[in-house]
Order: C-alpha cells, then sequence, then structure tokens
C-alpha cells in the first residue's frame, strides 16, 4: 500500500465516515485528519457535553491499534499515565515502569481536561509532547504515540500550564451546533446510541499504517509556499499573534500533511489554511481567520485543494457576540493604552465585515446595534488613526 493509499483511505474510511456521524464538527475532524498526518498535537477548547471527547474516541475506534484517553484532575499521579513500577522487577532491585496499556504503548492519546494538570506529572508531559519521550529516573524509552489530543473548557492563566498549551500548536473551538441543526444532532446521536462501538475490523487502517505517510510529510515539497509563507508569519507576528520560531518550524508539517491528504506531494498557497488554527487566545481567532483568508483567497482554487482550504466557516451569532463583549469589556477601561485602542480598532472593522454575513436578520440587527455603540466608545485617537 503506498502512501497514497494510505491517505486515500484515511479520508474515505475515517475522516468522511465521523463528518457524516457528528453534525458541524467538520473543521474540528478535518484538523484532527492533518495532525494526525503532521503528527503534531491539537487542542480542544469548548464547555462541556459539545462532543470533545467524543470526537477523540470515534477516530480511535474506526483504526487498528492502542488508545489512552485519561481526564484529569489536580490529583492525577504519574503512574495513572504512564504505569506503575514493576513489582517483580523492583523486588530484583529495578526500578521499570510497567508500561502495558498506558499512555506509553498508545498510538493516539487523549488528555481530556488537560490545564488539570499538577506539577507532579507537567515535567513528565512535556518531554511526552515535546520529544516523543517516557523519561523516568534511569529510564527512558520513546513513546509510539502518532498524536496528542487535549480537551477543556478554559485556557491556561498560571505560566506552568502556558508551558503546557505551547505544546498544541494547534487549537480549535468545540461549541455548541447553531439552532437550525439541532434537529440533526438529535438525529445523529440517536443513530450513533443505536449503533454497534465495537473496535475497527482486521481490514480496517490502522495507526502503523500512518508511520509512512508522517515520514513522508518531511519529504512534502514547500517551495511554492515558502514566500507566502513567510510573509504570513511576519504578519501574524506584527498583528500580536506569537508564533515562534519552533512553532514556525513545526507548523510546516501540518501544511505538508493538507497537501498529502489531498493526494499531493508539493504544497500550495491553499495549504496555509491550517494557520487559522495557531491563536493564543480566543479574541485572536476572528483577527487570524481574516489575515491567513487574505492569503489563501488570493490563490485560485484549483482541483486537488484541500476541502477546508476554502471553507471559511460562516459566522455564527454567538461567536460574534462573545467577541464583541470581550471588545466592550476592553473599551470601558478608562486607562486603555493608546496601542490596545488601535487593535481594538482593527477587530472592529473585522466584526463590521463579519457581521454581514449573519443569516438571520434580527440577530444581525443586534449585532449590528452592539457594534455601532462600541464603535462610538472608541477612543478619539483610535478614530483619527484610522
Amino acid at each position: 500500500m503506498t502512501e497514497t493509499d494510505i491517505a486515500r483511505r484515511l479520508v474515505a474510511e475515517v475522516l468522511e465516515p465521523m463528518k457524516r456521524d457528528f453534525v458541524g464538527k467538520d473543521e474540528i475532524i478535518d484538523l484532527l485528519g492533518v495532525a494526525l498526518v503532521g503528527g503534531e498535537n491539537v487542542f480542544l477548547l469548548g464547555p462541556p457535553g459539545t462532543a470533545k471527547s467524543a470526537l477523540v474516541q470515534s477516530l480511535g475506534r474506526r483504526m487498528r491499534g492502542a488508545t489512552f484517553d485519561y481526564l484529569l484532575t489536580r490529583f492525577t499521579e504519574p503512574n495513572e499515565l504512564f504505569g506503575p513500577f514493576d513489582i517483580r522487577r523492583l523486588r530484583e532491585g529495578e526500578l521499570v515502569t510497567n508500561t502495558e496499556g498506558m499512555l506509553p504503548e498508545a498510538a493516539l492519546v487523549f488528555l481530556d481536561e488537560l490545564l488539570n494538570a499538577n506539577s507532579a506529572i507537567l515535567n513528565s508531559l512535556l518531554t511526552a509532547l515535546n520529544e516523543r519521550m517516557f523519561r523516568r529516573g534511569r529510564e527512558s524509552r520513546p513513546l509510539r504515540a502518532l498524536m496528542f489530543v487535549a480537551a477543556s473548557n478554559h485556557l491556561p492563566e498560571d505560566d506552568a500550564l502556558r508551558a503546557l498549551f505551547d505544546r498544541f500548536p494547534l487549537r480549535v473551538t468545540c461549541g455548541p451546533v447553531a439552532a437550525e441543526e439541532l434537529g440533526r444532532v438529535l438525529d445523529a446521536g440517536r443513530r450513533l446510541e443505536t449503533e454497534d462501538v465495537a473496535p475497527a475490523d482486521p481490514g480496517a487502517l490502522g495507526f502503523d499504517d500512518l508511520r509512512p505517510l508522517q515520514a513522508m510529510a518531511s519529504r512534502v515539497d514547500l517551495g511554492a509556499v515558502r514566500p507566502a509563507y513567510l510573509e504570513l508569519i511576519g504578519r501574524l507576528r506584527t498583528a500580536g499573534i506569537e508564533v515562534s520560531d519552533r512553532r514556525a518550524v513545526r507548523l510546516q508539517r501540518v501544511i505538508a500533511a493538507s497537501a498529502l491528504l489531498s493526494g499531493r506531494t508539493a504544497a500550495r498557497v491553499s495549504d496555509l489554511w491550517v494557520l487559522r488554527f495557531v491563536w493564543d487566545r480566543e479574541e485572536q481567532r476572528e483577527a487570524l481567520a481574516e489575515l491567513v483568508g487574505h492569503v489563501t483567497r488570493g490563490a485560485a482554487a484549483e482541483a486537488g485543494d484541500h476541502p477546508r482550504a476554502h471553507a471559511e466557516p460562516a459566522p455564527g451569532a454567538e461567536e460574534l457576540a462573545r467577541d464583541l463583549e470581550a471588545l466592550e469589556k476592553m473599551l470601558a477601561r478608562p486607562d486603555l493604552p493608546a496601542g490596545e485602542a488601535g487593535a481594538a480598532r482593527d477587530r472592529l472593522s473585522i466584526l463590521e465585515s463579519r457581521i454581514q454575513w449573519v443569516a438571520d436578520a434580527e440577530r444581525r440587527a443586534w449585532l449590528e446595534g452592539r457594534l455601532r455603540a462600541a464603535w462610538n466608545s472608541l477612543p478619539v485617537e483610535a478614530v483619527e488613526m484610522a
């Protein structure tokens, strides 16, 4: 089976069926696909009950191979993730971890409520995420994980957890579906309840089948996208979106993965869609989507483009309202620095263009009223700079 065959099977047998089962989650499923091929980690942000766990568990069930998922609490200990010491070896004076059925043996790892991680497991997790290695005392062994997925209903607040969050270069929100899609969600949920949830059959695609595809990601030709990529990274940094050198290097793998899943061994500018998911804070998502969209829209659509490249999601009224609320709080500060006022002005401009695409006329009018009020509260200096 060639790498092209593997990529085709991953799309046809795993990703597309997941899209049929999970209403309104196409974006997340496509991101999981490129992360799996690119060997990168994904962070899912969303409230309880939005199918974060179900999505990752469904991915694991559709493929052959070991998976590991665990709900972290602030009391979680290292042996709950990596395994206990082997008692038989301990009697012989050796400290060896029994990793059978634990994180070090899994090809897909899901860590729910990641940001509950405590100091006892923090260093082990950082090493596992960054180096794909398990270290404990004198023990050191490579992990089998192709991808780590984490979930939380909030973003990190202290420095230690921000370091953990930074090990997940790709971030995506997982929220409730739009009101008009709720009927489909109910039908899909009933269908999933009655379906057999047995493990993948022997003929299913296996995680080990993807290892040659991951290796091939390093050989994809990125020459055609390099100028646009460098320019875009510069624009993101100018806009205050932190993309470290290390992260810029690693993101090349998911750009390559987008090409591979589209049946190509050379990347196109359209593959830069993956950069829409490198935000650090929720309020950056609008600006990021606009900056990346400006680049990808400038590339003519071609046969063989990734389906996500030209599928910019229609803005949801609830999401836009949250962004407006964040801006209102910022503008309510009496001592707002000039730089932040300018950033608020730019974000209001982006929201203004996005609100026009809200389908529901009543919601659109309500958002436009709040937007006008936000514009009126903008400091005079920021308006004059426009």
